[in-house]
């Protein structure tokens, strides 16, 4: 069963350096201390852009995983999308959307994800992995937005 969610991020900063900084492999490096996340492959520096990919390493629950993720579209400052291409999910799609407001710009993150372990892995997503993962790109968005 696919599972969903979606963190809104209010944000000072205009939409073109919101939208920017949400592709930065360096901001999402510093947004991802606590679980030690690191590009190891692709993309591994500055901006990623459509098409390209990125293997990230980190640790989550004690467990050390390996992801990587291809930029699967991209519609400057408006939108882009990243899907895991290979790692630990049967799927996951991230969907970033970005809104000029008249203060600044509002980042939205669209999030599906399906775990691989079945009917197990229902209770598993519903009650452990979505909450974590929402609060990971929540925590992510804050960043981003210069509030953490």
């Amino acid at each position: 069963m696919t599972f969903s969610f979606v963190c809104r991020t209010e944000s000072r900063r205009p939409v073109e350096q919101l939208f920017d900084r949400a592709r930065s492999i360096d901001l999402h490096v510093d947004s991802q201390k606590d679980s030690g996340e690191r590009a190891v492959g692709g993309v591994t520096k500055g901006l990623i852009g459509a098409g390209q990919h990125v293997t990230w390493r980190a640790k989550h629950f004690g467990i050390p995983l390996t992801m990587t993720s291809r930029v699967t579209s991209l519609d400057f400052p408006r939108s882009f999308t990243d899907e895991q291409v290979k790692g630990p999910f049967r799927s996951f799609r991230h969907v970033h959307e970005f809104t000029p407001t008249v203060a600044g710009s509002i980042m939205t993150d669209r999030v599906e994800f399906t775990a691989p372990l079945g009917v197990l892995g229902r209770v598993v997503e519903r009650l452990i992995l979505a909450r974590y993962l929402e609060r990971l790109i929540t925590n992510r968005g804050n960043f981003l937005a210069g509030r953490a």
